[in-house]
């Protein structure tokens, strides 16, 4: 129960290059591995299993990096090679959903396999929506289907679009935006489904004589949701991206993702009903934690960027630098439902766990451990991505791939060191 996922256009950011963003609200002991899948070309006639049904397959799939719980064929949020990048959150809506039609990841790694754009993927996830429809349950130990918002982004333009069922609206993006879990697009929609309106009047959920449809008005149904869910998070949000609009970069970015408000690095638990008991990086005691975050700078050319994957909550942990063009590490795709010492996600789950014994102590210094690494980090992508980017330009893909794939491996072991040191350090 929970997501932020938001965007910032170049016209937005210090160095004129898209920003995407997103933390995955999951259960907090599921897992999420970092999947690479390569570019493929399927027979004609092929199909695809998704979570619960199979769909026709197109004859080439992208290359695309995922965020995947580890029980689901889909994505959370992701980037493919042609710097698409799609994050999802659930949204309640009135219509019932059945245990059949795609989930919200399905179509997040769906749209990054088939959308070479921004808009050919909203094109791709509106037609899978009408076509299939939306259903099946999102969360492992619970039958509970849910509707879906997305927030879609290439390096020159991006799309919100909010769906309930096979019916959807969407707009694009001005600037900067954001999304939480609830319905949140009113009369300002440009592009929608071709019976939006009139299955509303129909329904009696929208006048006829009201005029345009608000699509939130309309669809739009929290009547088994806490209030207080997503409205603080989303203002929260949309107000930190507007203090930094023209200054905003990735870093800024990975910031945003591990907000508490005005408590800093330190989570401070809040009872339920308080407005803001759920957070931007949320810690929301065995019912949702931040699983998982992903911020991708989406650059317009073929040069060697880093997007920037965090796992489990970012306030504590590191973002790391990983690189498409390159072979992301194996280690970081293992993981599944029982603790893995393995696993990445499993050892930084063992380090939130002992923080939380004493969050206000523990979280600075923790904080202040990671801060040291992302600077390294940051300072060691600049110089591979130069590098990568000459080799590039002498024509050897295969050197800057190297150069890449080499740089990651060291990155991921230096994060797991300091993992490991951490732990040892406030381990009782």
């Amino acid at each position: 129960m929970g997501c932020d996922t938001l965007v910032a256009l170049g016209s937005a950011t210090r160095d004129g290059v898209t920003v995407f963003g997103k933390n995955s609200d999951r259960p907090p002991d599921e897992c999420q591995r970092l999947v690479q899948v390569p570019r493929q070309c399927h027979a004609p006639r092929a199909v695809v299993r998704c979570q619960s049904l199979e769909i026709p397959q197109v004859r080439e799939t992208a290359a695309m990096l995922g965020s995947q719980p580890h029980w689901l064929w889909g994505f959370e949020h992701g980037v493919n090679e042609h710097r698409v990048a799609i994050g999802n959150e659930a949204v309640f809506a009135k219509e019932p959903l059945g245990s059949g039609g795609l989930l919200g990841m399905d179509l997040v790694r769906l749209g990054l396999e088939r959308g070479r754009s921004a808009d050919e993927a909203l094109d791709v996830l509106s037609t899978l929506i009408e076509r299939h429809g939306q259903g099946g349950s999102g969360q492992r130990d619970v039958d509970w289907p849910y509707h879906n918002a997305f927030v879609i982004a290439d390096p020159e333009r991006a799309w919100i679009l909010e769906t309930s069922d096979r019916h959807w609206a969407a707009r694009p993006v001005d600037g900067v935006d954001n999304i939480s879990n609830g319905l949140g697009l009113g009369t300002d929609w440009t592009r929608a489904s071709k019976d939006t309106t009139a299955f509303a009047v129909e329904r009696g959920w929208w006048p006829a004589e009201a005029g345009r449809l608000d699509f939130a008005a309309a669809y739009g149904d929290e009547t088994g949701v806490p209030p207080n869910l997503c409205q603080a998070r989303r203002a929260r949000l949309a107000a930190l991206l507007a203090e930094s609009r023209g200054q905003i970069v990735p870093a800024s970015v990975c910031a945003m993702l591990r907000d508490h408000y005005d408590d800093g690095p330190a989570h401070r638990a809040r009872a339920f009903d308080d407005p803001r008991h759920f957070s931007v990086c949320m810690h929301s005691s065995g019912l949702s934690h931040t699983t998982a975050a992903m911020v991708a700078p989406l650059v317009a050319d073929t040069r060697p960027r880093a997007v920037w994957v965090c796992f489990g909550n970012p306030c504590l942990g590191a973002f790391l630098p990983i690189y498409l063009e390159g072979r992301v590490p194996d280690r970081l795709a293992q993981g599944g439902a029982d603790a893995d010492a393995s696993s990445p996600w499993w050892l930084l789950h063992r380090l939130r766990t002992l923080v939380e014994r004493d969050p206000p102590r523990l979280a600075a210094l923790v904080r202040m451990r990671w801060d040291e690494l992302e600077h390294v980090l940051a300072r060691e992508a600049a110089e591979v991505e130069a590098a990568a980017g000459a080799a590039q330009a002498r024509g050897d893909d295969r050197a800057a791939c190297d150069l890449l794939s080499a740089s990651m491996h060291r990155s991921v072991e230096a994060y797991l060191a300091r993992a490991e040191t951490l732990i040892h350090e406030i381990a009782p």
